[in-house]
């Protein structure tokens, strides 16, 4: 089997949040990558990454980074294939690794989700897969018709929350 989606991170403290990802894909049954490569401290190993990931399959990258948050562009720097960066919440809530994240020269785009936002990069990663591939549409839309009814019983449940004098509903 060969990863649809790479998920790279700065180091492993990022993973409990790049876990909702990993979580999502593994229930869609999407295969994925893990690996850990830093921008400043493996340079040239992020290189390597990102120049052979479309020759081993890959279609999409996460890369999650706080702080100086250069990961997601050094990968994208590198490839051809779509890099969704993930901005890891740490100094200045985040604000720093988001607005490193974003703000990428000329023809080196970065998606960007919000702060510690991995499961979104995972439903965007699956989305653009989707465009080439029915059986990935179906999954993302099965999934996302799932939204609503969670909604839908939320309502429900406060509906049934008779504690309250004066609540009318």
């Amino acid at each position: 089997m060969k990863p649809l989606v790479s998920i790279i991170m700065g180091s492993t403290s990022d993973l409990p949040v790049m876990e909702k990802a990993m979580k999502f894909l593994n229930e869609q049954q999407v295969p994925f990558e893990v690996n850990a490569l830093s921008a400043h401290r493996t340079p040239d190993a992020v290189e390597q990454f990102a120049k052979g990931a479309r020759e081993r399959g890959v279609k999409v990258i996460i890369a999650a980074a706080g702080m100086a948050a250069a990961l997601p562009g050094c990968i994208a720097a590198s490839t051809t294939l779509p890099v969704i960066g993930v901005p890891i919440k740490g100094m200045l809530d985040g604000l720093d690794a988001m607005l490193s994240i974003i703000q990428m020269p000329p023809g080196i785009p970065t998606a960007t989700v919000g702060v510690n936002a991995s499961l979104n990069a995972a439903i965007l990663a699956m989305q653009m897969i989707a465009l080439g591939d029915e059986e990935m549409a179906r999954k993302v839309a099965d999934y996302k018709a799932t939204l609503g009814k969670k909604i839908e019983k939320a309502n429900q449940d406060l509906a049934a929350i008779g504690d309250y004098e004066f609540k009318t509903n």
